[in-house]
């Protein structure tokens, strides 16, 4: 981002009050079972609170901070294309219009785009920077169904190959350690989505939340979760086999310790990050060294 224009670019989260698919009734009312929303939506971020408003008083906070100068909005919470494009528009076109603000990021699900609404992100990406985050979990059907994500790994596919092509950024997202994967098989979705047109990756650690259908699962039948050690040499193993043209947003997550149930490390973001950053040292581990292109086709 700092290449491509000239400075840091910094996200502003926003609540935009949008549900899912998963909670509405649509596929289901529970969501996906390790889902609490609080567990990484920041508390500036709120749905009581206008988007612009939102916006606004986060790049106040964010200027003062860091002295910064140029914003992406962060639809975060939810699912951010599940809305009639009419509602869409307005609404992505209303955060573009705030000051310094030079594209938007989409977190949303790859069930819940169509081709109007690509096209409306295809003319916004025109003008702007454009990043849609579609929400994977996990490319094993076996582990979608467990934790009752409502769509299988081909939907990723579709969607993806419905947005290539289009100026569109695409971004995934992927939870490491679901009980219903080897370690071997969690790997190799670094070499399967290194095969598509995804420019930025979130990975991190399954974490068990308070609060959700996967803490009650956990409770009556713990499983293994990552150790900290474990998960800093998984994570240098999961870097060397993805691309190297691929950007990490995300390597970790940190719920708040009041709703965290496991796994417990006791550290905070900083220190994840610069043991994360020493462990690959370590082992000279360099992005891409294992890269091992694959072939993945969409089933009809």
């Amino acid at each position: 981002m700092r290449k491509t224009f000239g400075t840091t670019v910094y996200k502003v989260n926003v609540d935009a009050g949008f549900t899912c698919p998963n909670r509405d009734g649509a596929l289901g009312f529970s969501g996906c079972i390790y889902c609490n929303n609080d567990s990484f939506r920041p508390s500036s971020c709120k749905p009581s609170i206008s988007v612009s408003d939102q916006i606004s008083k986060g790049i106040t906070h964010t200027k003062r901070r860091f002295k910064a100068t140029k914003f992406l909005v962060y639809f975060q919470a939810y699912t951010n294309t599940y809305a009639p494009v009419d509602e869409l528009d307005r609404l992505y076109r209303g955060a573009l219009a705030a000051p310094d603000v030079i594209g938007l990021a989409i977190g949303t699900r790859p069930d819940s785009v169509d081709l109007q609404k690509i096209e409306l992100l295809e003319s916004l990406a025109s003008k702007f920077f454009i990043l849609i985050e579609y929400g994977l979990q996990s490319m094993y059907d076996k582990s979608l169904e467990f934790i009752q994500r409502g769509h299988d790994f081909n939907a990723f596919l579709r969607a993806v190959e419905m947005t290539r092509g289009r100026g569109i950024q695409i971004g995934a997202h992927l939870i490491a350690g679901f009980p219903t994967e080897t370690r071997d098989e969690t790997l190799a979705m670094a070499g399967e989505i290194s095969q598509l047109p995804i420019g930025f990756l979130k990975i991190h650690q399954l974490q068990i939340i308070k609060d959700t259908p996967l803490a009650g699962l956990y409770s009556e039948n713990p499983f293994p979760v990552f150790s900290y050690q474990a998960y800093l040499d998984f994570v240098a193993d999961f870097i060397e086999r993805t691309s190297p043209h691929i950007v990490f947003q995300r390597l970790f997550a940190t719920a708040p310790d009041e709703i965290l149930i496991a796994p417990e490390w006791g550290r905070n973001r900083h220190q994840i990050l610069r043991d994360i950053e020493k462990n690959l040292a370590a082992r000279n581990a360099v992005q891409g060294r294992i890269f091992t292109p694959r072939t993945v086709t969409v089933r009809d």
